[in-house]
């Protein structure tokens, strides 16, 4: 336990309470996809949220049209003022096509489209469903910056399981990363900005509505960096708050395969690295790659020291090859993709409300056809 301050207020969770938090006032956003159905985390995390009685809950939901009925079905037994958003239906792809949107599906995207959906409350609460701690004080502690000062929070934990250190992507990719660029830039505020949250990858944000109007978004695994550097853009750094959410025990990904930390590595960099060059970086993408190889080899030194000093099993060999993985990721990033914010697009969240609810009829009664399925990244 400690209560050191980072350069964004940092709040501690002391013990396992949580403090009083408006969420009579508060939409729920919970992205899920087929692999969440009846599974014992997501089972939590909406039980959870029954006894928390927010004033909203938006489902966006990635899943093929053949389960989407079955999955309606399934949330709607939870006592929740629950809306399901089937994100991959023909109607929702006509209306982003009409509106210029039409782009790589993902996470992001999902994401994206659900937030238009919880602007009607005066806080947003943004965070995964395959958490299986997950307890109903996660939510209050993230609302509770927003109800005194700040505009802007983020969540962070321990990613310790199974006598292992997890978060495998935060410590060997983005900290080292983050780590590389701030060594050759010293004194950008936007990058020890970056460096300050102590788990940036976390899917667990809120913020004001007014603020998630603003934000535009990463269509796929960058989204939580491109989170935070949006954020940063809107609030700024005396707006932004980090909050103890404790121990999460998450599901872990494979390192390579569709979906694998390596190819969430490439989304995450180039989100990095793009709010990193508009920010006044100019990485060398000659030398960075090297640089951040001996950043992530001191990092696994470390790591290897505190897995040791608490008992637990640390594989360096394992972790070095990651790195030298995740290294190939670094890269000048492509085009941007990024959706728009909310208050910058005619697209109407209504419009989205009815298009999607049209779809999961559809689908439930087997009048659609669509390919759906899991997020390509």
């Amino acid at each position: 336990m400690e209560y050191v301050q980072e350069r964004v207020a940092t709040l501690h969770a002391f013990d396992e309470g949580a403090p009083e938090a408006p969420t009579d006032r508060a939409a729920v956003v919970v992205p899920m996809t087929e692999r969440e159905y009846a599974g014992l985390a997501a089972e939590r995390v909406l039980s959870e949220l029954e006894a928390l009685d927010p004033a909203r809950v938006v489902v966006p939901l990635r899943a093929p049209a053949e389960r989407v009925g079955a999955f309606r079905e399934w949330l709607g037994g939870f006592d929740l003022p629950l809306e399901t958003l089937w994100c991959d239906g023909p109607r929702i792809a006509e209306l982003l096509a009409d509106a210029g949107l039409d782009g790589e599906r993902g996470k992001g995207r999902d994401v994206w489209l659900a937030l238009g959906r919880a602007l009607d409350e005066e806080f947003v609460v943004v965070h995964d469903a395959d958490t299986k701690s997950y307890s109903r004080a996660y939510v209050r502690r993230l609302l509770f910056p927003l109800a005194n000062g700040f505009e802007f929070s983020k969540g962070y934990y321990a990613r310790v399981e199974n006598d292992q250190l997890y978060g495998r992507l935060f410590r060997l990719f983005y900290s080292p990363l983050v780590r590389a660029l701030r060594d050759a830039n010293p004194g950008s505020e936007f990058l020890e900005y970056m460096a300050a949250f102590r788990y940036a990858l976390a899917g667990e944000f809120a913020a004001t509505s007014d603020v998630v109007a603003l934000l535009p978004v990463q269509r796929t695994w960058g989204l939580e960096v491109g989170t935070l550097a949006a954020a940063y853009d809107t609030v700024g750094v005396d707006g932004a708050a980090q909050v103890d959410l404790g121990s999460y025990e998450h599901d872990h990904r494979a390192v390579s395969g569709p979906t694998g930390l390596s190819d969430m590595s490439q989304s995450v960099g180039a989100a990095l690295l793009r709010a990193a060059s508009d920010h006044g970086v100019a990485p060398d993408y000659d030398t960075l790659p090297d640089v951040y190889r001996d950043a992530a080899d001191d990092y696994i030194e470390a790591y290897a020291a505190d897995a040791a000093f608490n008992g637990l099993s640390y594989d360096r060999s394992g972790e070095r090859r990651q790195v030298r993985t995740y290294a190939e990721s670094i890269a000048p990033p492509g085009p941007d993709t990024r959706l728009p914010a909310w208050s910058e697009t005619s697209l109407s969240p209504a419009a989205v409300a009815e298009a999607a609810r049209a779809d999961a009829a559809d689908a439930a009664t087997g009048d659609i056809d669509t390919d759906g399925g899991e997020p390509t990244a």
